[in-house]
């Protein structure tokens, strides 16, 4: 006689801190059957953004979230660059038992969200890129200047922007330095290869108009920059634009994020493509 073996139970709710490097980041996992997504936060953000699309996505997923180094409530660090981001999402997934994820990044948490992808193509089940990762070269060495001269002036308010998650517990020069590395990575050069490399499904929702630090004109152009990687990664698709701009879009559209989450497939059916390389029957 052969017994059938229970199946696994599901994982419990959980909320404490994951060490890795030489901090500790404060996470927190809904648990359950749910297909697994992980959220990745703006630049000075922390998880308390994502709270919108939680509830309106609701108990079918497992939704983890979690505060980068010095956001929120996770411990300062020596390193903050985007590698050593790259390796919190690592930790935080491995932490939690999670194989194949969905990632979902908003700004400068869907150039993490689409690195990671196209470095582990058979772990990604779908990225949600909101507002981020979108291929511009505006950056010389005046840009990088008058970055560095803006956050010293905001100085003052960071205790404050703190408290909404627009801050973080640093310098004015390291806000300064991930703001000039964030850009350097949208350099064509830099994302056009990652965005053609990558084979899992990928859902944008593109904001409106301009932001606090941009301007409508040059952030609308920018988002157009995708249209070309569009034409040669079948993978990828614009899945809403919507009103809300960049700062305001996960507070005011969080239904189309939720949305564009629900469309990616549930069984991967895709194949990779070769960089710099258009799939048959696409135009380049």
């Amino acid at each position: 006689m052969t017994s059938t073996p229970s199946p696994s139970p599901s994982p419990a709710p959980w909320t404490g801190t994951v060490a890795v490097d030489d901090t500790a980041l404060a996470v927190t996992d809904t648990g359950g059957p749910g297909r697994p997504v992980i959220y990745l936060n703006g630049s000075y953000a922390d998880q308390k953004h994502w709270r919108r699309v939680i509830a309106e996505l609701g108990d079918g997923y497992r939704h983890i979230t979690y505060d980068e180094r010095a956001r929120g409530k996770s411990e300062r660090s020596a390193d903050y660059s985007f590698e050593a981001c790259l390796r919190d999402v690592d930790a935080v997934l491995a932490a939690r038992g999670v194989e194949r994820p969905i990632l979902v990044g908003w700004s400068y948490g869907a150039a993490l969200a689409l690195h990671w992808a196209a470095r582990n193509p058979d772990r990604a089940l779908g990225v949600v890129s909101v507002d981020g990762a979108l291929p511009h070269e505006w950056l010389d060495d005046a840009a990088r200047a008058q970055i560095r001269k803006l956050f010293r002036r905001l100085s003052p308010l960071f205790p404050v922007a703190r408290r909404l998650g627009l801050a973080a517990r640093m310098s004015a020069e390291q806000h300064a330095e991930i703001n000039i590395e964030a850009n350097e990575l949208c350099a064509p050069g830099s994302l056009v290869p990652v965005l053609e490399s990558v084979a899992a499904p990928v859902r944008y929702v593109l904001a409106t108009g301009g932001n606090l630090g941009g301007d409508p004109e040059l952030m609308e152009k920018i988002r157009g920059n995708l249209d070309p990687v569009l034409a040669r990664n079948p993978h990828i698709e614009v899945s809403a634009k919507v009103p809300s701009n960049h700062s305001k879009i996960l507070r005011n559209d969080f239904r189309a994020v939720a949305s564009a989450i629900r469309e990616l497939p549930s069984v991967r059916t895709h194949k990779a493509i070769r960089p710099g390389r258009a799939p048959s029957g696409v135009a380049l």
